[in-house]
Parts: structure tokens; sequence; C-alpha cells
């Protein structure tokens, strides 16, 4: 451009501009430390589209009113749906085949559907899925939060926009309205900031990241309507300093920002850099800055952009599902294969769809049957999840019921013997209950079961509903990720002391002599995470760290005073002794395509003797609790679980657990005879 805004509307330094954003984005997602602020790139790219969509808008031949409305969502929809479609069908197939159902997994199926349609942004933010956490870095779908932040200020857009193609009075009106609604953008983003305690949901707010986006239709504005009021002239050594200033305010935003400041502070900036160099370069392309962003390896990596930010998170997200991501090998192969599904999808899908003649359609039948085709793919994509127990190469996904504990199935077990399931509300939440219907047999035992912890005591449910069937009774199970009760270890997650709290208060209500309380949970260090490895030495040396023993201590004598209530009025207490804890996951490590994934390199055995070492600690702690209360013992699954000098993650080809610590649906089977015993030797005892 040379003092006016070009006629076609083209730019090369905008795709290079795209190409920072993309190739910064893809940096970022292969590994934090390359980038460490690479994830604004997103922020680059909502600058360039406000500024690209209103160009395209303001020198549309499209008619004004409804009809250009109509026009403009017709074109969006040409540009977003076709690729986004394939994008996710192959996404969800191949998801279906490589991913199984868990902690990891479980908001997946939800995100993407909802991407169908543009609202995962909030669908994210809803579920609670921060954007730097372990879910979103394996929900194949995360990256979809930005279209729908951009679908959302589309809808939008015209509303604001069309009256700038009237002229006059009707720009004054439209750049008013930009103002006002950019300014009310900023203005919640930075008190959302300000307030602390919203970092997730203004990540991916559509109300916080407006301010982005219309930062961009400003620019267009201001510029439009000064083009053509002076001749372009030499570039002056102020506006040399202002574009290398520019492009140092993008590298910093793009090197600097931090997670859990963004959009604001951190995502001003890039949008700042961003602005300056469009703004900038459009008086003066030919600078040194505007040559290399107009070099054609860097304008093509532009035009692919869009493809390439679509399919580089569902590869690199399928790659640590499988073989993993970490080696150079992996990265780069996870880069090729980003590179050709996105030039397979922006030549075979994005530009035939975009432009061919074989397309062309009136924009009311685009819109229409764009929106059947989206509600349709949103259908494919639900039926390839049901799908995946059929289709998929998991031995997760193949055997349900001996990986997960929901006791699915057991109607056909027991056929003619009812399980009541009810849920009730106490004032920390909901306590499940299990108790029997009708059944032909009848029952052994008539005491109640109250089951208190974390989510080791949610992965009995199998076990409970069985013994629930084989012996009657009724069991109470308030059930809550992190909340261990006596977990020795130093840390308790938050709002779990009052969880505990209300759990024990309703136990005490319902309680009643010859009844029993079981506490499960985890009470020795993990060895590994659903999504990492951690380091055995340090967790062996957490256990003889300073302090440590008086903490273990301190929490033995709380518990003891919390529990010596309920052992007074006669119920039994009973204390589960730490299972084996595994060193990688078998729900990641048990197909011939995630073997060798890093986070399986440790092996899935632990030696007897050191599971032995491991938890010897928490045996003393726990055997101290049980002295000091009537009637109280300690259950032992370790014998069952690890019968010989090596502790396995499967018995007889059956997982015993599902990930390095949680037990599986056939562990629960194994177990369930001997607590059956103990809890037949505990009646006998009171008999």
């Amino acid at each position: 451009m040379q003092g006016q805004l070009k006629q076609d509307g083209y730019f090369p330094h905008i795709d290079g501009l795209r190409a920072i954003a993309v190739l910064a984005v893809i940096a970022y997602h292969l590994n934090p430390g390359w980038l460490p602020g690479g994830f604004t790139g997103v922020d680059v790219f909502f600058v360039i589209s406000g500024f690209v969509v209103s160009a395209s808008v303001a020198r549309s031949a499209a008619p004004l009113g409804w009809k250009g409305a109509l026009s403009f969502y017709a074109r969006r929809m040409r540009r977003i749906m076709p690729a986004l479609l394939v994008c996710l069908l192959l996404t969800a197939l191949l998801s279906a085949l490589f991913i199984p159902e868990s902690w990891l997994s479980e908001t997946s199926g939800k995100t993407g559907r909802m991407a169908f349609v543009g609202l995962s942004n909030w669908v994210l933010a809803a579920t609670g899925n921060d954007y730097f956490s372990p879910r979103s870095e394996f929900n194949p779908y995360t990256h979809t939060w930005s279209l729908g932040v951009e679908e959302q200020f589309y809808l939008l857009f015209p509303l604001l926009f069309l009256a700038w193609r009237r002229g006059g009075r009707g720009r004054v009106l439209s750049m008013l309205l930009f103002v006002l609604a950019t300014a009310a953008s900023l203005a919640y983003a930075v008190t959302r900031a300000l307030q602390g305690g919203h970092e997730l949901e203004s990540f991916y707010q559509t109300t916080t990241r407006f301010w982005q986006l219309g930062a961009g239709v400003l620019l267009f504005q201001l510029m439009d309507m000064r083009a053509g009021r002076r001749q372009p002239t030499s570039q002056r050594w102020w506006q040399r300093v202002l574009q290398v200033a520019s492009l140092g305010a993008l590298g910093y935003g793009l090197w600097a920002a931090r997670p859990g400041h963004s959009p604001w502070v951190d995502g001003l900036w890039p949008v700042l850099g961003t602005l300056g160099l469009l703004a900038l370069l459009q008086q003066h392309p030919d600078s040194w800055i505007g040559r290399g962003l107009a070099l054609r390896p860097v304008v093509m990596i532009g035009r692919l952009s869009y493809s390439l930010y679509l399919w580089h998170w569902p590869v690199f997200v399928l790659f640590r599902w499988t073989v993993g991501l970490e080696s150079a090998i992996n990265a780069t192969l996870a880069v090729i294969c980003t590179s050709v599904l996105a030039w397979l999808s922006w030549r075979w899908v994005e530009q035939p769809l975009r432009y061919g003649a074989r397309w062309r359609a009136s924009d009311l039948r685009w819109l229409l049957v764009g929106a059947a085709v989206l509600v349709l793919g949103m259908g494919v994509h639900r039926q390839l999840e049901k799908a995946g127990k059929y289709l998929s190469l998991s031995t997760v996904s193949r055997h349900p019921q001996d990986w997960y504990p929901y006791a699915k199935g057991l109607a056909g077990e027991f056929p003619h013997c009812e399980l009541l399931i009810s849920k009730q509300s106490f004032a920390g939440g909901q306590v499940q209950q299990f108790e029997r219907g009708q059944c032909a047999t009848p029952a052994v035992a008539g005491a109640r079961l109250f089951v208190v912890g974390d989510s080791h005591a949610l992965a009995y449910t199998e076990l409970l509903r069985r013994l629930v069937l084989l012996d009657g009774g009724q069991v109470r199970l308030y059930g809550n990720g992190g909340c261990v009760v006596l977990g020795l270890q130093g840390w308790q997650t938050p709002g779990c002391e009052a969880y505990l709290r209300d759990a024990f208060a309703d136990v005490t209500a319902h309680a009643q002599a010859g009844d029993v309380v079981f506490l499960p949970g985890l009470r020795v260090p993990r060895l590994v995470d659903q999504h990492r490895l951690l380091d055995q030495q340090q967790a062996f040396a957490a256990l003889s760290a300073a302090g440590a023993a008086q903490q273990r201590d301190a929490e033995v004598q709380a518990v003891i005073s919390q529990l010596q209530p309920l052992a007074k009025r006669g119920v039994h207490i009973v204390l589960e002794a730490p299972k084996p804890v595994l060193p990688a996951p078998p729900f990641r490590c048990s197909d011939a395509f995630n073997r060798y994934n890093p986070i399986c390199s440790n092996g899935m055995t632990i030696p007897r003797q050191r599971m032995q070492a491991l938890r010897a600690p928490a045996m003393a702690s726990l055997r101290q609790v049980a002295q000091a209360l009537p009637g109280s013992s300690v259950w032992d699954p370790l014998p069952v679980l690890c019968p010989g000098q090596i502790c396995r993650p499967d018995a007889d080809g059956k997982p015993l657990y599902f990930d390095g610590d949680h037990l599986s649906g056939y562990g629960n089977r194994v177990l369930l005879p001997a607590f059956r015993a103990q809890q037949a030797m505990r009646q006998a005892a009171q008999e």
C-alpha cells in the first residue's frame, strides 16, 4: 500500500504476521520452554482477524442491510466450516481408536461436539479445564476455544460494522459502537484480572477477548478514514523506530507472557505489537521488516495458518496419548504430520469450497445447508464416541468392565437381585447410597457401611455394589477427589477440611453401634500421575524429610480425636492400608501403540520389598490410630494384590489397577472375597 488501503485487500505482510502467530503457538505446544509466551500467538490472530474482516466487508460489493449481514455470515461459513468439520470428524475417529475414557479425557467429547457450533470455549470454562492443565493438554479439541471466540465475535460484527459502509454518519456510528464495545470488554478483562480468581474463565470467554478483535477493527476504521489524505512519503526515522518497537513488543509478548495473566495484562504486548506493525507496514511495506514478512516461505505458512492451527493440536495430543511427544524424533514426526494434513486440508477442502465454482450457491442456501451439515456432524461425532468400544484399538476401551470400577453389567450377573442406587444431600455435597431391592436370596448381614475418602474411595464402587447384592445391608459412599482421611503426606486439597467435617457430621447423625466406617485413601506418595512421571527418589526422600514424622503424628492425633466419638458409640472403624503404587499407569501403557511412551519408561512393576519400605511410615501411623480407637482395625489389601516378590499391574491377564494407584474393575473383584472375609470376622467377633 502507498498512501491508501489496497483495493484488492491483500497484503503479504499480514500473512507473514499470521505465520509468526501460528509458529509461536506450535512451538509453545511442542515445548513451552522454547517460547514461554507462545500461547499469545492466538492474541495476534484475534487482532489480525478484526482488521482483515473489516477490510473484507468494507470493500465487499454485497448489499447493505440484512442482505449484507446474510452475505457476511455465508462468507464466514465458507471460510471456517468445511475445514473445521473435516478436522473434528477425523479427530473423533482417531480419538475413538486410540484414546480411552479417563480423567484426562472426560470432557473431550463435549468439547468436540460444541466446537461444531462455536461454543467449545464456554464448555472449557464451565468444566474447569484450565488451558494450562493436564486435561487440556490431553483434550484434542482444546484449541477450538479460539475459533469459538472468533465465531461469537462474527455473530455481533455485522450489527456493529455494516453501518460503516453507508459512509458519513454511518461511519461515526459504527466506530462509536466499536469503541464502546471494545472499551467495555477491556474494562471487564482488567477488572476480572484485578479481582483475581477468574483466570480460567477470563482466558476463554468472548467477553474478555472482544477487545483484542475490536482493536483490529478500530485500527482499520482509523486507517480507512485517513486513507488518501496525504501522498506517500519516504519512511522517516521515527517510523523505523516504531516498527522495531512494535516488533519488539510482539516478541516480548510471545516470550514473556505468563499462564494465568492472559488476556490481561500479558496479552497487551502482542496486541500492541501487532497493531503497530499492521499500521506502520500498511504505509511502508518495503521496510526490512515488511520484506522479511513478505518472503515467499513465510507468506505460504501464513496462508496455511488456519489449517496448521486446526491440525497441529489434535496431532500433538494423539502423539501424547500414543508414542509420546517428548523426543526430538517424535516431535519432528508430529510436525511433519501436521504439515501434510494442513496442506491437504488447505488444498482439497479450504480452497475448493471457498473459491471453487462447483460450490457456488446463494448466501441463504450456504447458511442453511452449512447449519444442517454442522448439526449432522455433531450427530456423527456423538456416534463415533459411542462406537469407541467396537472401533478402539485400546484394550481399555475394548474391555471396559475389567478396567473401570463402574460395576456395569451387574443386572445380568445378578438377574434375581435388584440394586437400588440413590443420591442424598448433606451439608458438604451428595452421598451415594447402595442397598438391596427385591432379591431371591436372603441377606447375610444387615449392618450399614459408611465409606469416606478421596478418589480411592470412589474406586471401590464395584466392590461396594457387589457387597450389597451378595450380603445385603446398606452402603453410604462419601467420595471427593483429594479429600483423604489421614493422608499422612502433609498436604490437603483446598476445601477438603470442610468437606470431611460435614461428611463425618452426616455419618455421626446416621451411624449406630455395629455399623462400619471404612476409610480408604492414598496414604503414600504417588510414583506416577496419569499425565507425567514423578521423581521416585524424591517420593521416598519425602518420607524421611525434616518434620515429616511430626506432621504424621499431628495428623494421627487429629484423626483420633475426630473418630473417637464414633468408636465409643460402638461403630467399627476400618482403615485401609496402602495398596501398591505403580511407576507407570496401566491404562496408558498396556497397548502396543503406547507401550514405549516415555510415561511407561519405568515399567509397571514394583518390588514388594520396595513397596513395603514406601508404606512403612503410613502403616505405623495407621496402627497407632487403630490401637487408640476401641474396635478398630487395619485392613491390608497388599497380600491379595501382590502375592509374590514383584507387585504387578495385572493378574491372569486382567488389570488390577487403572492408573498408577487406583483399582480397576477387575481389581475390585479380586479384593471382594478378602473384604467380605474381613467383614465376616468382625461380625463373628461381635457375636
